[in-house]
């Protein structure tokens, strides 16, 4: 039995409410055909739909980025806002967008749920004017043609949008309009220049990755301008083949899981820009979007080769407690560097990878949804130090790229709330077969819930008619000393004490 000890005197940061944002991009059914479908039985008056939003609302999204993603590369705001609209041929993923939902749309989306509109800007084939032009078409009150413009489509008020992107994934070979490391500082500071000339008081961020060359180039043009620092990160990779890992390589990838953040701290460290930029950990899944013959060459020619083969991410089989127990480990690990990491979004809110499903008759909330339900609506936003007495458990699993990994059995974190007495202890046992027994000693009486995770088996999952995983809420009394419970395999738990 592992023995933990909290101080919650002993603080190590307080959680931004940002780190359990999300994602939409204009791919596959995450915008139409997802939450946006005017005229569904399911959607409101604006087109959105109803049981989509509710579900969104429940995990209280604090800021959701938009429209991309590749899709931003070779995307033009300027076409999708106003009465006289044009689709577009999405170059990046290859597909016609009629342009129906764009900047209003978006944030109207963002008003009926009450969370940060996020927008990324296209650093691909866009220009820094037209990146500007965005801020003074949202921001400014009447100023300029653009501002004026908004107004003429219906929107007397500015839409307010405190935060903005410069890029995506411009360090890629497989984004349009890829940079080299020198074009990127170049681009990113003469961008964030304009941007900020329009409204100082974004707040913005630009593409960044764990290379060293690439940052110090961002860093030294552009560090005196951002607010922000952006790092994507998938771990099971499946753009080519639909090839899901087994949990237990799932859970080979919970090994070093914050290791990029570590990375980028010793950067802004290095070049004393701590104290000044977060990390925007803005995309990020445990699994990979699967769009074969887009990104490699050479490209696909027929549909079936590269659109036809997206539909396989709407296979729910796939999204397993592997998804749930490895979504909460990483929130574990971002809430214990909450003072550096101020924002992280989930790819995507919707379809795909999503952790919400949509079908014509309704939704399906994979396993996913239910670690946001969890840490948004019962953890602590005040993170406070927690060590343990006696061995950690640990396993041997195997790595999806070949050999094996020794990992923790657990993962636990412990906060505390900055509006209320109590401790929220998240507690995930990674094991997929073993049950592992915790004690926690008490300084003073507290009431405990338990709030468990699980399904039937480490593979279980929820799917149209099918409920494999859920929440199981179980009473456990007053306890005045010390607190022992056991923790079932494949689980994620919060223990709450109020």
């Amino acid at each position: 039995m592992l023995q933990l000890h909290v101080n919650p005197a002993r603080i190590i940061g307080d959680r931004n409410p940002m780190l359990y944002g999300h994602f939409l991009e204009h791919f596959h059914r995450q915008v139409y055909d997802g939450v946006f479908q005017p005229g569904h039985p399911l959607s409101d008056e604006d087109g959105f739909r109803t049981d989509i939003l509710d579900a969104m609302r429940k995990i209280q999204i604090p800021i959701l980025r938009w429209p991309g993603g590749c899709f931003v590369s070779t995307y033009h705001w300027k076409e999708a806002v106003g009465s006289n609209r044009n689709p577009m041929f999405d170059k990046a993923w290859r597909v016609e967008d009629p342009n129906t939902f764009g900047t209003d749309e978006y944030v109207k989306l963002c008003r009926k749920l009450g969370c940060e509109p996020y927008i990324c800007t296209n650093a691909g084939t866009g220009t820094a004017e037209e990146m500007s032009d965005w801020v003074e078409y949202c921001n400014l009150e009447t100023e300029g043609k653009y501002a004026k413009w908004r107004i003429a489509n219906g929107h007397e008020k500015p839409h307010a949008v405190k935060y903005w992107s410069i890029g995506n994934e411009n360090y890629g070979h497989w984004e349009l309009g890829a940079k080299s490391s020198e074009e990127w500082g170049l681009l990113t500071r003469e961008s964030a220049k304009l941007m900020t000339h329009v409204d100082p008081t974004i707040e913005l961020s630009a593409a960044a990755l764990t290379d060293v060359a690439w940052n110090l180039n961002l860093l030294q043009n552009c560090g005196r301008y951002l607010n922000w620092i952006s790092i994507h990160e998938y771990w099971d990779m499946m753009p080519e083949e639909n090839s899901p890992a087994s949990y237990e390589e799932c859970m080979a990838f919970t090994d070093k899981i914050d290791h990029s953040v570590n990375e980028v701290r010793g950067i802004l460290a290095a070049m004393k820009l701590d104290d000044k930029i977060k990390i925007a950990f803005d995309e990020w899944n445990l699994r990979s979007w699967h769009h074969p013959k887009v990104h490699s060459y050479p490209l696909g020619v027929g549909k079936d080769s590269y659109l036809t083969p997206r539909d396989k991410n709407d296979d729910n089989s796939i999204y397993t407690m592997a998804d749930a127990v490895f979504s909460a480990c990483f929130l574990n690990a971002m809430n214990r560097h909450c003072d550096v990491v101020g924002m992280a979004n989930f790819a995507p809110i919707v379809n795909t990878r999503g952790c919400i499903y949509s079908h014509d008759k309704g939704i399906v909330l994979r396993s996913t949804y239910h670690v946001f339900d969890l840490f948004v609506n019962q953890m602590g936003d005040r993170v406070v130090d927690l060590w343990q007495e006696g061995d950690m458990p640990t396993m041997t699993v195997p790595h999806k790229r070949g050999g094996e990994r020794a990992v923790d059995a657990l993962d636990i974190l412990a906060t505390t709330f900055t509006h209320k007495p109590g401790m929220a202890i998240s507690a995930v046992n990674k094991s997929p077969d073993q049950a592992e027994t915790i004690s926690i000693p008490l300084s003073t009486p507290g009431k405990i819930t338990l709030f468990t995770l699980n399904g039937d088996s480490k593979d279980a999952y929820n799917d149209v008619d099918h409920q494999g995983v859920q929440v199981v809420e179980t009473d456990l009394g007053t306890h005045a000393d010390s607190l022992t419970i056991t923790l079932e395999p494949h689980s994620v738990n919060v223990i709450r004490i109020d």
